[in-house]
């Protein structure tokens, strides 16, 4: 079984920037696609973006050049930097683990339980 935890959400003001992290245990994920999704309130879940275990990235088209996701196999890691934040930007944003490269959720076994991520005006 894997868990997945995210932090570094919060509350931020527009053109800011802000990165997540998320740590995993219960199995190494050094063959594991790590993504990243948001869910804005009432709307549904988001690809933002994912590496695979061969460090090949993914990106949503409207978050590129914005968004960036690194990951560290080492510590079993994954995070997400985010910045010139906009309102828009305003979500849950969840980790994902799985065993293919997919922008689609259902593709991700595992998941965080989320971190709120504001962007204020």
């Amino acid at each position: 079984q894997v868990q997945l935890v995210e932090s570094g959400g919060g509350l931020v003001q527009a053109g800011d920037s802000l990165r997540l992290s998320c740590a995993a245990s219960g199995r190494t994920l050094s063959r594991y696609t790590l993504a990243w999704f948001r869910q804005a309130l009432g709307k549904e879940r988001e690809f933002v973006g994912y590496k695979d275990w061969r460090a090949i990235g993914a990106y949503t088209d409207s978050l590129k050049g914005r968004f960036s996701i690194s990951r560290d196999n080492a510590k079993n890691t994954v995070d997400l930097e985010m910045n010139s934040l906009e309102r828009e930007d305003t979500a849950v944003y969840y980790c994902a683990a799985g065993t293919t490269w997919s922008r689609m959720p259902s593709a991700y076994a595992y998941w965080g339980q989320g971190t709120q991520v504001t962007v204020s005006s």
